[in-house]
């Protein structure tokens, strides 16, 4: 769907918010042929720890940059993740109306599934197509979305980011301040085999001793961040072992190795989990990846401590 003028006059905050999330819901997307079958086998068949109540995770993938390809069979996991083990009910939705006050306080965390770019705002060729006082409403709804989305988090609420959230919100320093950074390229690319280590002296961590310790190898794309990114502001969990990959890739920046992949962190009295993993399909059926995935979820929601700085 395409705008004009026309198509949105006459303006009103409720119709804005509705057509944006019509051009931004991609038809006929779809996962790879068998993916819900490894995706179910691959599952944890209980929760990581039991809910202290009834949960809900509101999945949102809203792209105003690249879109990945990954983000139907990531939404196919989460959502069976949460029937299998009882952990959570997930809702997978990209209206904006999710972020208003109301709405958003029925969740108990939010995920931030490889979104990109300016997702409370309408794409550069949406904006063409508005009158001044369109771009009035849209730009109060923006600043309107961010500030309930914050207060969200530090009320004592969730947020998980995966894969390319790190992509998103470049004009939002506080957003890049919580998540830990933004994206500066992916030196390893989608086919390059990658080993991932285990933060030393974090192998027994809750939220990675799925991995008993053990590096974990596979073909995906690895990001590196830019600033804020400060790998000792957070509770880094995993991270890219360049022993084991080659680092003879073109684009590598960081001159420090330091290329975290995991991690988790407090913000005021909310927690969040982050993890750049989720480019190829087939981390959404690899079974520790998912462990790893369900025990951030849950930590971030409040249902067991951790030590987490």
């Amino acid at each position: 769907m395409k705008f004009s003028p026309k198509t949105l006059l006459p303006a009103s905050l409720a119709a804005l918010v509705a057509l944006l999330v019509v051009a931004q819901s991609p038809q006929g997307e779809q996962a790879p042929p068998g993916a819900p079958e490894k995706i179910a086998e691959a599952l944890p068949s209980e929760p990581f720890a039991k809910p202290v109540k009834p949960r809900k995770l509101l999945v949102f993938s809203k792209t105003n940059g690249f879109r990945h390809a990954s983000i139907a069979t990531g939404k196919i996991a989460l959502e069976e993740m949460g029937k299998k083990t009882g952990a959570f009910t997930a809702v997978i939705s990209d209206d904006l109306k999710n972020f208003e006050v109301d709405n958003l306080k029925t969740f108990d965390a939010v995920c931030f599934l490889s979104t990109t770019l300016e997702v409370f705002s309408p794409k550069k060729e949406e904006l063409a197509g508005m009158n001044e006082e369109q771009k009035k409403e849209a730009a109060e709804l923006e600043a309107r979305l961010k500030a309930n989305l914050m207060k969200f988090i530090e009320s004592g609420r969730g947020f998980i980011g995966i894969h390319a959230a790190t992509d998103t919100f470049y004009n939002w320093p506080e957003y890049s301040r919580m998540i830990n950074g933004c994206f500066d390229g992916h030196p390893w690319t989608a086919d390059k085999t990658v080993s991932i280590k285990v933060e030393p002296g974090q192998e027994k961590h809750p939220l990675v001793a799925m991995f008993n310790g053990e590096n974990i190898e596979f073909k995906e794309e690895i990001y590196q961040l830019k600033e804020p990114y400060d790998s000792k502001a957070v509770h880094m969990l995993l991270r890219l072992d360049t022993e084991k990959t080659d680092m003879n890739v073109a684009g590598i920046k960081r001159t420090d190795n330091d290329f975290g992949v995991s991690w988790a962190r407090p913000w005021k009295n909310g927690r969040v989990f982050y993890s750049s993993l989720g480019h190829n399909h087939e981390i959404y059926w690899h079974s520790k990846v998912l462990s790893h995935f369900l025990a951030g979820i849950q930590w971030a929601m409040g249902d067991f401590k951790a030590d987490v700085k």
